[in-house]
């Protein structure tokens, strides 16, 4: 399909994935549907929360041609992609941290997950960071900042709880080569919001600072080593637009993206987490 996609979202979903100023910045591409188009609409953009797979689920087989999921909590993906398989249905992810370019730019430029998988296998330690508002639901905080763990680290072994409760959360457990690692979450007005990702290893690490999706800034990674300190690639690219611009590269290859297969991931880890 040639020209521009229609666009509707439920009104949940419009606040959390930014939807109308997202679609305005991609003018060329998609447009919100008309009033009496919106059940019809080429794009439907769903709001993350509990039951979303339920409602993603529904808009398959409604026919819709791309989802965008914005913020999805972790729930259980398999009987949601095989039907977007079946249906042909593309099923795009817009993750608060772990959809920004820098951790996955999809381009030839080095990022977050090519600097910190190249330096996993001297790594020492790996701490983090994720901070937001307060009011915020602690257990959502863990899923976005579990999201982003995963992105860069790959995978996270024993993982444990140290601490929950309603201003955060303590987690520790172990990277792939048995070197400890510490995730905090942190609800407080005090500290600028978003994710803070270091690596260290023997001769210096990688630093991985992540804004939330709304923020003019952009994210920064930076990897010190032997050489001194190199800041990669600034993408001045938001995690929604980068969500948005996957699902148009996707339909207009006619591919689908493998985001439900590879957030099966988050899921279960989630579930391990929670069950401690």
């Amino acid at each position: 399909m040639s020209g521009k996609y229609s666009v509707s979202a439920t009104s949940a979903a419009h606040e959390t994935g930014a939807v109308t100023q997202t679609v305005a910045s991609l003018p060329a591409t998609f447009g919100p549907a008309a009033e009496d188009q919106r059940g019809t609409a080429d794009i439907l953009v769903v709001d993350g929360g509990p039951g979303w797979t339920a409602e993603t689920a529904s808009a398959v087989a409604a026919g819709a041609r791309g989802i965008v999921v914005a913020n999805p909590v972790p729930e259980d993906t398999t009987e949601l992609a095989a039907a977007a398989d079946a249906a042909g249905t593309a099923v795009v992810l817009d993750l608060r941290w772990a959809s920004n370019a820098a951790l996955a730019s999809g381009t030839a430029a080095p990022d977050a997950r090519d600097a910190v998988r190249s330096a996993l296998g001297t790594a020492s330690l790996l701490d983090s960071v994720a901070t937001a508002a307060p009011g915020t639901d602690p257990q959502r905080l863990l899923g976005d900042h579990l999201a982003a763990l995963l992105a860069v680290s790959g995978g996270l072994h024993a993982v444990a709880v140290l601490r929950s409760g309603p201003t955060g959360y303590a987690l520790s457990g172990r990277l792939a080569n048995g070197a400890p690692f510490t995730a905090q979450g942190v609800l407080t007005a005090a500290r600028r919001f978003g994710v803070d990702i270091r690596l260290y290893t023997a001769d210096g690490g990688v630093s991985v600072q992540v804004p939330d999706p709304d923020a003019a800034w952009p994210a920064e990674v930076r990897v010190t080593g032997a050489h001194g300190e190199l800041l990669l690639p600034t993408l001045y690219e938001s995690a929604h637009r980068t969500a948005w611009r996957r699902l148009k590269d996707h339909l207009g290859a006619g591919t689908r993206p493998d985001d439900l297969a590879g957030f099966s991931r988050l899921t279960d880890l989630y579930a391990t987490v929670a069950a401690t």
